[in-house]
């Protein structure tokens, strides 16, 4: 884990918050409890019993994985539908393909993104390859949905597909740590993913020992998802460490820390870091549909129901 790094990334555009940036607390910290999603592959739920003020505009997030299948075990979801937000599904390890009745899709591999704006509604499905099924392989990544504000929830569905290759490579001042902007903006570097509601995303690789402060956004709330290894978030040194979440107050930075020990099958601290503008809008969500009120949920329901959000392919390539 994972498969976008570089060998020396002193040679990679530092970043580091000004020594002036007030320094954003730990309000929270948040394990993730184990679960199954779609035909059967193990979750962690990112955000389960976090206050939904301190995660607006994100929904939900799910870990799949890690897991090493044996062949013929790999698992996908079935066609389902959505309307309303968008999911972003973030591949470390593994391969996964993406179709929609809106004619998006692809394969993504370790490093992938793929970014899917669910928007006035569609379907979709999400499954290994037959390659990788009947071989069986290391398996693991993110998927996370962003809400769409009540203005945009019913435009017209988009798909993006983001190669691990195109993300922003940035480091800390000391190279200690490696990061990856996938989508917003991290001290005027831009990465790739093009996203309706402001907010920004980075994989970061922390070695053992290392700190990095970030300059962040004020107007966003920032949030920090363990993926694997053990640390710290915030100045104040609060523990994290796989399948737990640090939720962080208001300021102008933030801290991660890999503590110098780490397990022996993860090498260093893998953490995820999530901000956005908050939306701010009353929010309807039920399964696959988040709306703004319980009649637009209803239609959506009923849009679903008959048919008008799309229909399964004859031939799906799956």
């Amino acid at each position: 884990m994972p498969a976008v790094t570089v060998d020396n990334p002193l040679t990679l555009p530092k970043v580091a918050a000004s020594g002036d940036a007030a320094a954003r607390p730990v309000l929270t910290v948040t394990t993730a409890p184990s679960g199954f999603e779609g035909e059967g592959f193990p979750v962690r739920r990112a955000f389960a019993g976090i206050d939904y003020r301190h995660l607006d505009p994100f929904i939900m997030m799910d870990q799949m994985g890690e897991v090493d299948y044996a062949a013929g075990e790999p698992r996908g979801t079935p066609w389902h539908p959505h309307r309303g937000f968008e999911t972003v599904t973030y591949l470390i390890d593994g391969t996964f393909v993406h179709q929609d009745s809106n004619g998006g899709g692809g394969t993504i591999g370790s490093g992938d993104t793929q970014w899917m704006t669910a928007g006035s509604g569609l379907l979709h499905i999400e499954a290994p390859p037959e390659s990788l099924v009947m071989s069986g392989g290391l398996f693991h990544g993110l998927q996370l949905w962003v809400n769409l504000p009540g203005s945009d929830k019913m435009m017209a569905p988009r798909y993006q597909d983001i190669r691990g290759g195109q993300v922003q490579l940035l480091a800390s001042p000391d190279g200690g740590a490696l990061l990856r902007v996938i989508a917003g903006e991290l001290d005027g570097h831009e990465g790739p993913g093009i996203t309706h509601t402001p907010i920004t995303m980075i994989h970061a690789t922390v070695r053992p020992g290392a700190e990095v402060t970030l300059p962040w956004r004020e107007d966003f709330n920032a949030l920090a998802y363990v993926l694997a290894g053990r640390g710290t978030a915030g100045a104040e040194r609060r523990p994290v460490r796989l399948g737990q979440t640090a939720v962080f107050g208001a300021g102008g930075s933030l801290t991660v820390r890999a503590d110098e020990q780490q397990d022996g099958n993860a090498p260093n601290l893998e953490v995820v870091l999530l901000g956005g503008r908050p939306i701010r809008e009353p929010m309807a969500h039920y399964g696959p549909f988040v709306m703004n009120t319980q009649a637009e949920l209803k239609q959506a329901f009923e849009d679903f129901q008959a048919g008008r959000l799309g229909t399964v392919p004859a031939v799906h390539g799956m």
